[in-house]
């Protein structure tokens, strides 16, 4: 009881002198806290808030962000990633204007009952908004925790969590809910952080049995996920021709599944000869490159660093090295240029209905989700035919998009790299 007692206080005083000014935390509005949560939902604190700004400008209330067009909401979303999150969101967020009159809920039952509200989004809000005594329990909580309590449980089970979700209720001083959830979560994410921890800063190191029992930097015990499925995905950046010139040929995503209803480049999944892919004498002709293959440009899981190397064009950079897929092997050797613009072409008219004639390689880059890797190689191409075909003449979800029209559309951050790149290259788009 002592070292629990101990903890509460003196993270709560650390916090009130040391907290950082952050933009959702000059208010008490449930609707604004209840945005930032999701937005900071994997995703660093300094990403976040240039987008917090921008979307509490854009749907400043329930009711604006429940009647906001999805496509808006997306575009408002564009580069944070997880895009379920953004849809998530707007679902619920209409749940509250249509059953609770706009009003965020303030018990556990209803507010939990919206579509994407979790035990920690739920605890927050309520904590947060409405000083309620709910824990919020995370990943920078489950570590502090451990570390401090000497659990050994591993925290990926929900097990673990359950136990940690009682045991953060009982810390919460009386009428300081929020601040203190705030406190574990602040604790977590600038001291008590997952490498190297600044023990020496810590307001709470003298009763905590992790750095006692010198076992600061192998807590918490978490089991290793399973890594991401590798694709090997070819991508063609369709120029238009005639009246379409200067126009890029994109499509739109199905209304369900992964990244739904974003816009994209056309792209098939590679199949090699084994697979049974393209074949016959072209196959036979041209077997697969050196190990290795022409590299990928761009990592995804460091978009800081992909962002600092669009200085030069594609044509410059070249095919250099490659981030593989965390905990993924080696990967075989991708076959030759011209095996794999056979595929784009065949795979395309085949699953598309769109007839493709591929000129050369542009880049290579890569894409890290939850559950898929996806290694990429764009092709320029142009529409067989007609290369300036009008939309009509295409599936419908097709559409031709000028430079100027690019902000009217909402991309997953890879698509939009590519996109970049291909406008240093022709100079013209991205102005």
């Amino acid at each position: 009881m002592e070292q629990k007692q101990f903890f509460s206080a003196n993270l709560l005083a650390w916090y009130l002198i040391h907290r950082r000014d952050l933009p959702w935390r000059r208010s008490r509005n449930p609707y604004y806290i209840w945005i930032s949560e999701v937005m900071l939902q994997q995703t660093r604190v300094d990403t976040v808030i240039p987008y917090f700004h921008r979307f509490v400008d854009l749907f400043p209330t329930v009711e604006a962000l429940a009647e906001a067009p999805e496509d808006e909401v997306l575009k408002a979303w564009e580069g944070l990633g997880y895009y379920s999150r953004a849809r998530n969101l707007q679902q619920a967020v209409r749940e509250v204007h249509e059953r609770y009159g706009g009003i965020v809920p303030d018990t556990k039952e209803d507010i939990s009952s919206l579509r994407g509200v979790g035990p920690y989004t739920s605890g927050a809000i309520l904590s947060i908004a409405y000083n309620k005594p709910e824990p919020a329990v995370d990943g920078n909580v489950m570590r502090v925790l451990s570390r401090y309590f000497l659990i050994e449980e591993d925290i990926a089970k929900p097990a673990a969590r359950v136990g940690m979700e009682r045991l953060a209720r009982e810390l919460i001083p009386e009428g300081s809910a929020g601040d203190f959830n705030q406190a574990l979560m602040e604790l977590g994410a600038m001291v008590c952080t997952p490498r190297s921890p600044q023990c020496l800063t810590c307001p709470v190191m003298d009763h905590c049995s992790g750095r006692l029992a010198g076992r600061e930097e192998t807590l918490p015990v978490k089991s290793k996920a399973k890594p991401p499925k590798p694709e090997r995905r070819l991508v063609a950046l369709i120029e238009g021709e005639g009246e379409n010139a200067g126009r890029i040929l994109i499509r739109q995503r199905p209304q369900e599944g992964l990244l739904a209803c974003m816009w994209e480049l056309p792209h098939v999944e590679l199949r090699t000869p084994a697979q049974g892919g393209v074949h016959g004498a072209l196959a036979a002709a041209e077997p697969p490159g050196p190990a290795g293959g022409p590299e990928p440009l761009l990592a995804a899981a460091d978009e800081a660093a992909a962002a600092s190397a669009g200085a030069d064009s594609p044509a410059k950079r070249g095919r250099r090295g490659k981030a593989a897929a965390a905990g993924s092997e080696a990967p075989a050797a991708w076959p030759g240029d011209a095996y794999s613009m056979e595929q784009l072409r065949a795979a395309l008219a085949e699953e598309e209905h769109v007839d493709v004639l591929p000129q050369g390689w542009i880049a290579d880059t890569n894409h890290t989700f939850s559950h898929l890797y996806w290694d990429m190689k764009v092709y320029r191409c142009r529409l067989g035919g007609e290369g300036g075909a009008p939309a009509g003449q295409l599936p419908y979800r097709y559409r031709w998009m000028s430079p100027e029209e690019l902000e009217r559309y909402a991309f997953p951050n890879v698509f939009l790299r590519v996109l970049k790149m291909y406008a240093e290259e022709q100079g013209i788009w991205g102005k």
